[in-house]
């Protein structure tokens, strides 16, 4: 008697058989494509740069020389004295101290003798092939 009828539940009812009655409901492509779309700009924006992100700290450790200046999780710079085995590698801290360090425990290289070699390399190269061009330009 108090209560009066909530006239929006009224029309969604009405709304809701009038949509049963046509068969006007939208189909499982519309409804799933939403969350496809999410998933799609996740994998873009984290997955994917988080892979490669991965799959470059494997090769830096897996490249890991002697002579290799490196910064460990803890913060500590230091320069490879020697590497040990797949996983320990010894680490000069300073003067004289040496400390045995576990691969995982370092964050990145900072100057690799692995890069240095190849940036030399590839310099060789490109020598090589410049004056190869020149001396082709000399003799014709």
């Amino acid at each position: 008697m108090f209560i009066t009828p909530a006239w929006a539940q009224e029309a969604a009812e009405v709304a809701t058989d009038a949509a049963a009655s046509t068969g006007n409901s939208p189909g499982i492509l519309v409804t799933m494509m939403p969350l496809v779309l999410i998933f799609f700009v996740f994998y873009l924006m984290v997955i994917r740069p988080q892979n490669k992100r991965i799959i470059d700290h494997r090769k830096m450790m897996q490249n890991l020389q002697k002579g290799d200046k490196i910064v460990t999780g803890g913060g500590l710079v230091a320069t490879v004295k020697k590497v040990l085995n797949d996983d320990e590698v010894l680490i000069e801290l300073g003067h004289g101290f040496e400390v045995v360090a576990v691969r995982q425990t370092i964050m990145t290289v900072r100057e690799s003798n692995y890069r240095k070699a190849e940036e030399q390399k590839i310099a060789v190269e490109e020598a090589q092939k410049a004056a190869k061009e020149a001396a082709k330009k000399a003799s014709s």
